[in-house]
């Protein structure tokens, strides 16, 4: 896939055209136009595919209801192109599209897929039916009045809340066809797939209590454990989340029986339960839509403590990394579960949703400088479908990490991280999703609570730390990451901020890794165009060469100063 051309101490990488399209083409090219996007397994990576090549998503989310309305999007659409995105994540509540039952009006949707291409943009649309955030504040006014037809959780204390009840068969049926009418409608006008996913309701979950205490929710938890759930943690029980397996363990690993006779009493089995009635939920809603127009489809999750270091209560049921074996048995319609990150370890929550029946998107998290270390991290290290940060049509979440409501914003966005860490994703785009199929590829995030990590690629072992001074080995940076491919046996390609790296050899022959080339550049037309040669103090981490000998290091490596990813590419020697 790669080829090469020498112009003196030079390497020039040319790119397939299909490839240096792939993720960031707005336009499908004539032989796929016809697919529809959909996720396929592509050697160690599962990647999305838009018009027959792999696209990564580059995204960010507005607030819920900033796609309410054409007018309020047109003011924001100019300032997504500016952020170098290339996807988008819009709401799409119930109540815009079915003002009354049976009645439904997509002039919404057609505008924002109309200035979408405008734009340059590809959109996933979020459905908030039945739940956003747990609460059924997105269903139509016609369902929220007759709660005699669309009943309610109700909580311990008997009362009611503003949340349809997932054992509300009515609720079911009206969202149901509301959403099949949605995915027959893209079906019809969008030839051009504009349109990359849906994802299904959001943030689901019970808020108030553990478990939904209505007479239908009573009526099913009195109830069996049903088969196809027994089934399922039979088939997978070596694979099972440690605790979903150790709690099943502890109630004695039944296989049939109640849910307090499968599971034991308490909350941890009111999670369980609440789990399976939100999927079996999402999953009637989910593979109707997809018999009509069958686009990928996701969950996102608002995260929680684990059982054992519980402190709070929070929404019941959730596709939770601890419960996904749930969620993957009661709702198969579903692709996969994502993470809504804001917490600050990142690195940790991530690798418990990337599983192999489980490919990771983060479709919530941060727009600042900590966002594009996550980005980078995810795609490189869990190749990682995109990423996107939320919330970003209030530009103070471009430059804080969580702003309060009311912090000023910036119009700057060329200069906001998001911004540059994005042109530098779009730049590797096709090299990054070539490798992730090949597994040559791997990432670094660090601060100063976890300092360096070791990256094994090829022949070599890539050691990458915060930043160190070159005369005070005892400073620290506060944050960096760096995202790393092979290229051959002795050549890398790496990005990143406020890191350095050095390389350790992993094969029989001479002990010490030396660079032989390296340069800053960038990929033009296909091409890698180096822009400026290091060496020297470039490279020079540590001056005291004796201690850096004994250790077998060339006190040599590559420097990523403070501020936007740069790229730099690498070429090793080897000597004693």
């Amino acid at each position: 896939m790669r080829f090469f051309a020498r112009r003196g101490r030079r390497a020039l990488f040319f790119w397939p055209a299909a490839l240096l399209c792939a993720g960031l083409c707005g336009a499908p090219t004539s032989r796929a136009a016809s697919e529809i996007p959909h996720l396929e397994k592509r050697g160690a990576a599962t990647q999305l595919i838009v018009d027959g090549e792999p696209w990564l998503i580059l995204g960010a989310e507005l607030r819920g209801t900033a796609s309410s309305t054409l007018v309020n999007m047109s003011t924001i659409w100019p300032e997504l192109e500016r952020l170098n995105l290339n996807t988008v994540l819009l709401a799409l509540g119930w109540d815009w599209i079915e003002p009354e039952e049976g009645r439904f009006d997509f002039s919404l949707v057609d505008g924002l897929i109309d200035a979408a291409r405008k734009h340059h943009q590809r959109i996933v649309f979020l459905w908030f039916g039945t739940w956003k955030n747990g609460i059924s504040s997105f269903a139509p006014a016609w369902v929220k009045r007759d709660q005699r037809r669309f009943a309610r959780a109700r909580l311990q204390n008997g009362r009611s809340v503003e949340i349809l009840s997932p054992f509300s068969s009515a609720a079911l049926e009206a969202d149901t066809r509301a959403y099949v009418a949605l995915m027959q409608h893209l079906k019809a006008v969008d030839d051009r797939h504009t349109v990359l996913m849906m994802q299904m309701q959001n943030e689901v979950g019970l808020n108030g209590d553990s478990r939904d205490r209505g007479a239908a929710g009573e009526k099913a938890f009195a109830a069996a454990v049903p088969a196809e759930l027994m089934q399922y943690l039979g088939a997978h029980k070596a694979h099972l989340s440690p605790e979903l397996a150790r709690h099943w363990a502890d109630a004695g690993s039944k296989s049939r029986g109640t849910w307090t006779q499968v599971f034991g009493e308490g909350p941890i089995t009111d999670d369980l339960f609440m789990a399976w009635s939100y999927a079996r939920y999402l999953n009637h809603v989910s593979a109707a839509g997809k018999a009509v127009y069958p686009l990928p489809v996701f969950t996102n999750t608002a995260l929680a403590e684990i059982w054992s270091k519980r402190t709070h209560p929070y929404p019941a049921g959730g596709p939770q990394y601890y419960l996904l074996d749930v969620w993957k048995a009661g709702a198969p319609s579903i692709d996969f579960n994502s993470p809504d990150v804001y917490a600050p370890n990142f690195d940790e929550i991530v690798a418990n949703f990337h599983r192999d029946d489980n490919p990771l998107f983060i479709p919530e998290s941060a727009a600042d400088a900590h966002g594009i270390a996550n980005a980078f991290f995810a795609i490189g290290a869990h190749a990682a479908i995109g990423y996107s940060p939320f919330g970003i049509d209030d530009t103070a979440w471009l430059i804080n990490f969580r702003p309060d409501k009311g912090t000023p914003g910036t119009e700057d966005f060329d200069n906001t991280p998001l911004a540059k860490g994005y042109s530098v994703l779009h730049n590797l785009a096709p090299v990054i999703l070539a490798h992730q199929a090949s597994g040559a590829i791997g990432a670094a995030w660090l601060n100063k609570a976890k300092p360096s990590q070791d990256i094994v690629l090829g022949d070599y072992t890539l050691k990458v730390e915060l930043r160190r001074s070159t005369r005070d080995q005892g400073f620290l940076s506060e944050l960096g990451y760096g995202l790393a491919v092979a290229l051959g046996a002795n050549e890398f390609l790496i990005a990143g901020s406020d890191v350095q790296v050095t390389f350790q050899p992993r094969t029989p022959g001479p002990a010490i890794a030396g660079i032989a080339d390296a340069e800053v550049g960038r990929f033009e037309d296909g091409h890698w165009v180096a822009t400026r040669k290091v060496n020297g103090d470039d490279i020079l981490l540590n001056y005291k060469l004796a201690e850096q000998a004994e250790i077998n290091q060339s006190g040599s490596g590559l420097r990523f100063l403070p501020g936007p990813p740069v790229i730099q590419r690498v070429t090793l020697y080897r000597y004693d």
